[in-house]
């Protein structure tokens, strides 16, 4: 598979490419993952909402610890997967799969305690209206958890730019700050870790005014 093709796997998985790169994916970032869900801090009573779920390496623990997880995810076959996959629980009302985008989340506000996204950033059209929705579905003191690959390493990898827009934490950082998130912080197991996981909090009533 030539890079390009392999690049727009990676956006917008379609086909049994799509699935293969997404297995690949699951393998490639399992620690990312993992950390990630860390810092969401489950507890029994959550609902979830993952953004990009693709390969769908993070649902069978969130399924297992949480009350309710939904899923939004722009590749159709990635959707139908976990569908499939998870079909007892979407049965039962406990999860819910649709196709979507962050900049236009098809969820009321209010809806989730908590939001996690990895390794999609670089996907988004637009930083600023991606994380106002994600704002806007959280609960007031609700979470949300980005991981994503810093600018500084992604360039390295050399993806078509017209597919992948690289991203430094204080980019991310910022735009959530103007987003409305407080609390704000980067975090990872190491410093030497190339990866960043940046968790924010939506303001509780009243918070915002403090700025």
């Amino acid at each position: 598979m030539a890079p390009r093709f392999i690049a727009r796997q990676l956006a917008h998985p379609a086909g049994l490419a799509g699935r293969f790169v997404a297995r690949l994916m699951n393998w490639h970032n399992a620690k990312l993952n993992h950390f990630a869900v860390q810092q969401l801090h489950l507890t029994t009573s959550d609902r979830i909402l993952e953004i990009g779920f693709g390969g769908g390496i993070n649902l069978p623990s969130l399924l297992a610890e949480v009350e309710y997880v939904a899923g939004v995810d722009r590749a159709e076959v990635m959707v139908a997967r976990a569908v499939a996959m998870y079909s007892d629980a979407v049965k039962s009302g406990r999860a819910d799969f649709r196709v979507g985008s962050v900049e236009a989340l098809p969820f009321s506000p209010g809806t989730f305690g908590k939001v996690c996204t990895v390794n999609t950033v670089y996907f988004w059209g637009s930083l600023s209206r991606g994380l106002e929705e994600i704002l806007r579905v959280l609960v007031p003191g609700g979470l949300v958890v980005v991981g994503f690959l810093p600018k500084q390493w992604m360039v390295r990898m050399k993806m078509p730019e017209d597919i992948f827009t690289p991203r430094t934490s204080e980019e991310v950082t910022a735009a959530m700050g103007a987003a409305g998130f407080r609390d704000i912080r980067v975090e990872r197991p190491t410093p030497e870790t190339a990866w960043n996981v940046i968790v924010g909090t939506r303001p509780r009533a009243g918070q915002e005014l403090k700025g």
